[in-house]
């Protein structure tokens, strides 16, 4: 298939899926999983300007909010015991690796997934699923409520990794619940990876120190389908779904990429991305498929970030490039330091944008070619852990300080405006008919053009 051929079915899979869900933001990074907003949305804000509502959200939590129609999703960690006054809550990043906190094994929590109305930010419901001790220790920055939710507009799933797995219906009645095991993770960092939905199945990347595995669900019962046992250490990337031209593949990130048939769990293909870790979600559009790898120098620091691969679809087997290759029948190109890092990727304007985490460096690389647009280091930002998101034709990056930096797409660094809500902020947001919700560490706020 030519570039230009399979660049026009790209544009025609991304109109059919942003007419049939305008109207929600029902998982991490979207229907599309990609940060495509399909409206237009705010440029201008701070803390009280263009903010529509904004409510406190109780203990810890980086999961992201979703959004169904008039409702708005999210989850939570409390704790109950005396570290109830905020001292555990997770910590803004300082330099260095943090630390890991065994304490909080001992600690007490309650887990809670929350609705709120849309329009207003008043609670609908709240539910407790588990209350109790961690059974696994985190980062310091990390959170007990990392993985964001998935609403398919029945029933909403929350995931709180080793905690458990909950499904609601809409009007916050449990379902079901499973519980997928507990597994040491690596250096006690905790859990991350987000659930996702298709064609009724819920799929789940397990990945740990002991036995990692993908499994898919039956979303209306929880009865387990299939289990993939994957040969991955730990990793914190959330699973995606490729519908390309010629099949649909569940897609799952690792120090070996590898792809599964949604319906069997039987791999598709494999690339070997030299090592490093997966931080990053990867990004599908059309028949072009970006994936990384996050690596680190021997200091521990980031190093650039780590390879970045575009993949087109009908691989089978191991579609790894020889050694020293830049491509392979199905690996179009492959760039090294590409900067991918915690942030995953997002596509505006025929260019891939990747933000590097400490450094707080964008790259702007060539969607097609893989080549560097330019490498700018964003003045005034410490760190991004949020993933970019896109709309109208820019490119939104939210700093971990709570700054929002809106730059023109295209091949030309040129930051248009700056956004400052002075909370720590490491969620991504979601932005659903021209309006924002963005989680801070101690709120959720919903921001609109003409609000007060």
């Amino acid at each position: 298939m030519t570039s230009t051929l399979r660049t026009l079915l790209a544009l025609v899979m991304v109109a059919t899926a942003t007419q049939a869900t305008a109207d929600h933001w029902p998982q991490f990074r979207g229907s599309r999983f990609d940060g495509v907003v399909s409206s237009a949305c705010p440029v201008h804000w701070d803390a009280s300007r263009n903010v529509r509502w904004k409510v406190p959200i109780a203990g810890e939590g980086w999961s992201c909010p979703v959004v169904w129609g008039d409702q708005v999703f999210l989850t939570a960690a409390v704790r109950t015991d005396k570290g109830a006054d905020g001292s555990s809550r997770p910590e803004p990043y300082r330099g260095g690796g943090g630390r890991r906190r065994t304490d909080l094994t001992e600690a007490t929590y309650r887990w809670e997934v929350i609705c709120l109305d849309a329009a207003t930010g008043k609670l609908n419901w709240r539910q407790t699923p588990r209350s109790g001790s961690p059974p696994i220790p985190r980062h310091s920055s990390n959170s007990y409520a990392t993985e964001t939710p998935v609403t398919d507009g029945d029933r909403v799933y929350a995931y709180f990794g080793m905690t458990g797995l909950y499904c609601y219906d809409m009007t916050g009645e449990l379902q079901w619940q499973k519980d997928l095991g507990t597994y040491r993770m690596r250096a006690g960092w905790g859990t991350s990876s987000s659930p996702v939905l298709f064609e009724g199945k819920l799929f789940l990347q397990v990945d740990n120190e002991e036995q990692s595995f993908l499994v898919a669900l039956d979303a209306e019962t929880g009865e387990e389908l299939w289990r993939a046992d994957r040969p991955e250490p730990s990793q914190y990337s959330s699973p995606i779904i490729w519908q390309n031209s010629q099949r649909s593949e569940v897609i799952a990130g690792g120090q070996i990429c590898r792809s599964y048939d949604p319906t069997t769990g039987k791999q598709l293909w494999q690339l070997d991305m030299s090592k490093g870790r997966s931080s990053a979600t990867p990004l599908a559009v059309g028949d072009r498929l970006y994936i990384g790898t996050e690596l680190r120098n021997r200091g521990g620091s980031d190093d650039g970030g780590g390879f970045l691969f575009a993949v087109t679809p009908g691989g089978t087997g191991d579609i790894t490039p020889a050694e020293r290759a830049s491509a392979g029948e199905f690996v179009e190109w492959r760039i090294e330091k590409s900067g991918i890092q915690m942030a995953s990727p997002v596509l505006c304007d025929g260019h891939l944008y990747l933000l590097e985490r400490r450094s707080s460096i964008l790259h702007c690389v060539n969607a097609a070619t893989g080549e560097t647009a330019y490498r700018k280091r964003i003045p005034g930002a410490r760190a991004f852990w949020a993933s970019p998101w896109t709309c109208d034709g820019k490119v939104y990056c939210l700093a971990d300080s709570g700054t929002t930096f809106v730059l023109k797409g295209g091949p030309e660094f040129e930051i248009l405006a700056e956004n400052v809500i002075e909370e720590q902020c490491w969620s991504t947001p979601a932005i659903v008919d021209g309006t924002i919700y963005l989680r801070t560490v101690d709120h959720l706020y919903c921001i609109a053009d003409g609000s007060n």
